[in-house]
Parts: structure tokens; sequence; C-alpha cells
């Protein structure tokens, strides 16, 4: 291969991608802004590592996720590694051994990178996303339910994303009808798949004796109150009820916290939640339609109740206002250091020249600057 056909050193893989100053600087400062939220609710932040042994990463609730795992072996140890595909089991890790006998319940907040082998989150190409997120683990309550969805919704609001609707499902709904009806595996398998593309003709055909149930729950879907009604309707085996009962008892709760948001209601909804074991909860904009977080019930390594809701500060970011970008304060050679000093504490950020130059407005404008420093006033740039 010849020096011109060497591959561009700005080609990255697919799905990776560099994230330049202005992006990379908003999602710095909004991540901040939703941590600092959960931080006044109590939840302490964790920084799990982005590698560990492929036998703690994906054991417990990780298990779920070793088809999105990258690995590699450790050369001092000769173990097989992986990247993290998520940070939620990490945390779960953390919670069931370092912070083990710390008081519940256990608040914990955490917000970093985590790598896929590919990406099926609707609207991302990357393999490489942000998350940022809460876990509260002890509890087992509609009432913490709650609490995540409420805490969520403020950090949300703080960096300027207002308009939500949360979509509640229960995964283990319908495979506990499945399960008591008695199905052969063959039937099992056609009635999940016609479930998953809603086809109410197949499911009639593959459901047996509760495809009736199974239909009407599918047509509860929608406004929550609505499917809530409907699916108080449908008679269902004590366990299936303990089930929805409980998705009654947390959208009473969040309305309760939340009367303003939009809450939808899917019951035979089980895709995508692979280690959860109750309600679960996906949020969206309403103003962009696009996914921003999801989470639900899940156990903790040591069998612990826990819910959490991991956000994608990439999805958030795109939802929210324009940042506001503070000036860019050109310092011609020999500024006053107290004078930037100041210009700093001011909110104004400095570029300093590093020598003397011919032609200080120029060079200010190459440099981007929107101000220059003339003594002790600004003086603003003229685009040229």
């Amino acid at each position: 291969m010849t020096c011109d056909q060497l591959p561009s050193p700005a080609l990255l893989p697919p799905g990776f991608a560099d994230r330049l100053p202005l992006d990379a600087q908003t999602e710095a400062n909004g991540t901040q802004a939703l941590l600092s939220v959960f931080a006044s609710h109590g939840y302490e932040r964790v920084e799990p590592p982005l590698l560990e042994f492929e036998d703690t990463l994906l054991g417990g609730a990780g298990a779920a996720l070793a088809e999105q795992a990258f690995r590699m072996m450790d050369p001092d140890t000769r173990r097989m590694m992986a990247l993290r595909p998520d940070i939620t089991p990490q945390v779960a890790r953390i919670a069931a051994t370092r912070l083990r006998d710390a008081p519940r319940p256990l608040r914990l907040s955490y917000a970093g990178q985590v790598v896929l082998v590919s990406n099926d989150i609707a609207g991302e190409d990357a393999r490489q996303i942000a998350q940022a997120g809460i876990e509260l683990l002890g509890p087992d309550s509609a009432e913490a339910d709650a609490e995540v969805v409420s805490v969520v919704a403020e950090a949300l609001g703080r960096v300027g994303v207002a308009d939500l609707s949360c979509d509640l499902t229960m995964p283990p709904l319908v495979p506990c009808l499945i399960e008591q009806a008695g199905l052969a595996p063959a039937a099992r398998t056609a009635l999940m798949h016609a479930l998953d593309r809603k086809d109410a003709a197949a499911v009639a055909e593959h459901g047996g004796a509760i495809a009736q149930t199974l239909i009407t729950l599918l047509s509860a879907a929608g406004d929550a109150e609505q499917a809530l009604a409907a699916l108080g309707t449908v008679h269902l085996p004590e366990q299936a009820r303990l089930f929805s009962d409980r998705l009654t008892a947390t959208v009473a709760a969040i309305r309760a916290r939340l009367p303003g948001i939009q809450i939808t209601v899917d019951p035979v909804e089980f895709r995508g939640w692979k280690y959860h074991t109750g309600v679960c909860l996906t949020v969206y904009s309403l103003t962009t339609q696009e996914e921003l977080g999801r989470g639900g019930r899940y156990r903790s390594n040591d069998h612990e109740p826990a819910c959490g809701l991991t956000l994608r500060p990439g999805a958030v970011f795109r939802a929210a206002p324009p940042v506001y970008v503070a000036p860019r304060v050109y310092l011609p050679f020999g500024t006053d250091a107290a004078q930037a000093r100041r210009l700093r504490e001011e909110g104004h950020i400095t570029v300093a020249a590093l020598a003397a130059e011919s032609d200080a407005e120029r060079e200010a404008q190459r440099l981007g600057c929107t101000h220059i420093a003339r003594r002790d006033t600004l003086v603003p740039l003229v685009s040229a």
C-alpha cells in the first residue's frame, strides 16, 4: 500500500466519532447540571471503571448484556476483560459489595461513556455513547419508582427539557400469563413473536385459552388512565394481577408527584428490558419525539430490589434549547493579570496572546473572539 492509499488519519471505526469543542463543552456542562440535581436529592455519585473482568462485569444483572460487550485479554493476568455496555449493572455490583453495609434506601448517581457492539436505540448510530442516571436500591414500592421519575424530570427541566412523556411497561406480565397457560414451546415462541409485532390475528391463532385476554391487553395500550381502566376489566391470574396492580400504583404515584406529565402504558411490551423484573419506563421529549432515557425495576447482584433510570445526554441536549455561549475576550499581550482574572470571574472566556501582535483586532477575530480587552473596557469586535 502506497502512502497515498493509506487511510485518512481522521477515519474512525463505524459508530465512533470525535466530539468537537462546542458539542463537547455543551455535553460536559449539561451533564454536570444533571448530576447537581441528582446530588440535591441525596443521590451520591459513583464512578465505576470503563473496563472490568468479563466474569464480573457480565455476571449478575450484567449477564443480559453479554452480546453487547467488546472483549479483550488482560496481558497481565491473562484473564478476559470486557468494556462496559451499560453502567447500571456496575452500580448494582458496587451496591452489593463495596456499599453492602451502607444504609438503605441507597441512592447513587453516575455519568460516563459506554461502548456497544451495536446500538439498536432509535435515532442513534453511535456505538460509544454517554450515560447519566440514578439508581435507588432497597425499597420495592411504587413511591420509589415515582421518586426516580420525578428526580429525572427535575434534572431534565434544569437543562431546559420540560415537555416529557413517560411510557410505562410491565415486561413480566405477558410471560407470566403465557407460563401459566401451559402452551407448547412452539406455540409460546410464535405467540411472543406475534405480541412483539402487535399482530392480533396471530395472537388469536397461537394464544389458545389466553388469546382473548392478550388481545384485550393489546388494545389497552395508550393513555395511562384509559389503558389501566381497560386492564382492570381483564380477568388475570393472581400473579399477573399483582403485576397489573403495581403498574396502576406506579402511575398513581408518578401522577401525584408530576401532575402535568404525559403518561402512557403498554401492558404487553416486553422488548429491550433483559435484566428488568418489574415496572419499566422510557422518557421521551414531546418536542423532538426522541427517546431521552430508559430504566426500571431490577434485582441487584445480591437480589436486592432496585429501580433506576439512565439518560442519554446526547439525546437530552439535542432536545434542550441552545446553550448560552459566554463572550470570548481576546487579551492583547501584556494585559493586566488582575483584569483578566476579573473577566473570568464575571463569566467571560479569555484568550491570551502569547506574544506582541501588530494587529490585535485581526488576531482576535482569527481566534474566534467576540470582544477585545482595552485597558478597563471590553470592545466588541465587528465580524470581518
